[in-house]
């Protein structure tokens, strides 16, 4: 079984991001911007919804990959850090997530 975090795919992001645009998928969605980034988190969430709609696993696998992935570009060109979400997640977990969300302001 993989050690692999979501820390160690933050690490790589911030990496991949200096790299020149033509060298790297991250760096070429840095360049591109919180926009292009976006629209791409979009399409991968769309693409997961579709798999685990159809119940192909292999793919929702898949394309949970990429959302994660694009997540974290989203978050790296916003200057958020996965602990930073993390810690939101670790606050919710003291509680219902039935009563946390009727807590949200509407």
């Amino acid at each position: 079984m993989s050690n692999f975090t979501l820390s160690d795919l933050e690490a790589i992001v911030a990496r991949r991001a200096l790299a020149a645009p033509e060298e790297s998928w991250t760096a070429k969605l840095f360049a591109a911007g919180q926009n292009k980034a976006a629209k791409k988190l979009g399409e991968e969430a769309v693409e997961a919804v579709i798999a685990a709609i159809s119940g192909d696993r292999k793919n929702l696998t898949d394309e949970a990959a990429d959302l994660l992935y694009h997540l974290l570009v989203v978050l790296k060109i916003a200057d958020i850090p996965l602990s930073a979400v993390m810690a939101v997640l670790e606050a919710r977990t003291g509680q219902s997530g039935l009563t946390e969300k009727a807590s949200r302001p509407a």
